[in-house]
Parts: C-alpha cells; sequence; structure tokens
C-alpha cells in the first residue's frame, strides 16, 4: 500500500516537472476523458511500444477526438476494459496525451499480462504510414523522461509485438527498436536529463 502511495507522489511530480512542458502534454481533462473504472495496480518495470492500428489522418479528425473515441469503444461492452488501454498516446504532431493512471496495469487484445509494462502508444498505423518526425522525437523524449522518473531501465523497451502475436507497433517504427536507434536517442536524451 505505502509502495504505490509513494509511486503515486512521483507520478504527480512527474507531471508537474517543467521538462514535461517540452513534451506539449495534454491532459486527460484535454482530451475530455472519461473517469476510469477501478482496475488492478502495478509498478511499470518495462516500456511496451505500441501503436494504435487505425490509420490517422489529422486533416480530418483531431487527435484529442480520435483518443476519446478509443477510449469510449475501449470501456464499451466491446471491451468492457477499465479505461484507454495505454498510459500515453503520442499524436503526430508530438503531443503527448494522458492516459490511464501510470500505476494501473494496462489492458490489451492480444495475451500478453501487461502488469509492469508501461503502455506508450503512436497514433498511426505503422504498418502502412510513415512515423512523423516529431512524434519520434516525443516519443524518444517520452520514453527517456518515464526512465528516469520510474526508474526504468532503457534496455527493457520492446514493441508489442515482442510479447505477442500482433504486428503492432508496425514496421516503420518497430524499425527504430530492430536497428537502435531509439534505444541510443534514449539514452543520449536520458543522459542529458540526469545531468
Amino acid at each position: 500500500m505505502y509502495k504505490y502511495a509513494i509511486f503515486i507522489l512521483l507520478s504527480l511530480i512527474f507531471f508537474s516537472c517543467s521538462s514535461v512542458k517540452e513534451l506539449n502534454f495534454v491532459s486527460r481533462e484535454g482530451w475530455n476523458a472519461d473517469t476510469q473504472k477501478p482496475f488492478p495496480k502495478h509498478v511499470p518495470e518495462r516500456i511496451t511500444i505500441h501503436h494504435e492500428g487505425t490509420i490517422f489522418d489529422p486533416s480530418k479528425e483531431s487527435a484529442a477526438v480520435h483518443i476519446k473515441n478509443v477510449q469510449k469503444w475501449g470501456m464499451s461492452e466491446a471491451r468492457n476494459w477499465a479505461d484507454i488501454p495505454y498510459h500515453f498516446i503520442i499524436d503526430f504532431d508530438g503531443n503527448v496525451f494522458e492516459g490511464r493512471n501510470v500505476f494501473t496495469v494496462g489492458e490489451t487484445a492480444t495475451e500478453y499480462d501487461p502488469t509492469g509494462h508501461l503502455l506508450i502508444t503512436c497514433l498511426g498505423n505503422f504498418e502502412v504510414q510513415e512515423l512523423p518526425e516529431a512524434q519520434y522525437n516525443a516519443l524518444v523524449e517520452l520514453i527517456a523522461h518515464c526512465c528516469d522518473k520510474y526508474r526504468i531501465a532503457p534496455e527493457t523497451m520492446k514493441g508489442h509485438k515482442d510479447f505477442a502475436k500482433t504486428d503492432c507497433p508496425g514496421k516503420n517504427l518497430y524499425s527504430f527498436l530492430q536497428n537502435g536507434k531509439l534505444l541510443e536517442d534514449v539514452k543520449i536524451r536520458l543522459a542529458e536529463i540526469q545531468k
């Protein structure tokens, strides 16, 4: 119980620190999130990267509306999840949207157990879409800050497909995990944060 209280306090510190402002952070209130249902708590120990999986076109729909629709679908009878499944969501412009509480277990439509996983998703379908530079840069920044604030080793970072039979996070995002570029960039940014 006390362990979770300490981590919740650290979460509040994370959201109040000035570096998050560099991320163009959008709170749950900013995208009109519904209240999440009770769900098991956990301590994040690793970072798992997803793509949201549908074609996202910011000229036709705002990220906030899209994210709200994902939450509605997840909390409906279709899935009956406690909230949007991810802890953070990043749009094409590099805005970082607050998802479910970091200290609640994420949810997934695949067979892996997300307990201990901090779930970050990028809007889009990266089997067919290219990852925008602003979205990539925000992903690096967010991962580095999560590693720092939650004491997660960057080497734990994986893609959804490393734990389940899925194409997620899509070949055009997963390639940055495969070739080591994402890890290298996160380590560089983490070193700058920890100076």
